[in-house]
């Protein structure tokens, strides 16, 4: 039950935009808790990528007094990845093309986290 409502959050996520690539919901310590990814892509693979930029992202901001992590952006030749904290537990991370409205995703994000954090 809690899979699927997971699930829809994410699928309303990629909804919301045509740039929104994939989506997934990952535990901190790298497992998929939800996806919605393209056929082909390792669920094990982002989800242990995702932990381990997080954790680097944690360490940075931390280190160089930039307060508490809000998101993680990398951006490639061929699109964006973006992290998310849904709660403490957990993150989001987006998949966007690289000519994506950067502005209206990092909102539809967000808004996605917060339900998601009220689910975990």
């Amino acid at each position: 039950m809690r899979a699927e409502m997971l699930n829809s959050i994410l699928n309303e996520l990629n909804g919301t935009s045509a740039d929104i690539e994939a989506s997934g919901v990952i535990s901190t310590d790298g497992l998929m808790m939800a996806s919605q990814l393209p056929a082909g892509m390792d669920e094990d693979r982002v989800g242990a990528m995702s932990a381990a930029m997080l954790s680097l992202g944690d360490r940075t901001a931390s280190e160089l007094g930039r307060g508490d992590l809000d998101q993680v952006l990398i951006k490639g030749k061929d699109g964006y990845v973006l992290m998310v904290y849904a709660g403490s537990e957990a993150v989001v991370t987006v998949l966007a093309k690289s000519h994506a409205k950067l502005g209206l995703i990092f909102l539809d994000v967000k808004r996605a986290a917060e339900q998601l954090a009220k689910l975990l």
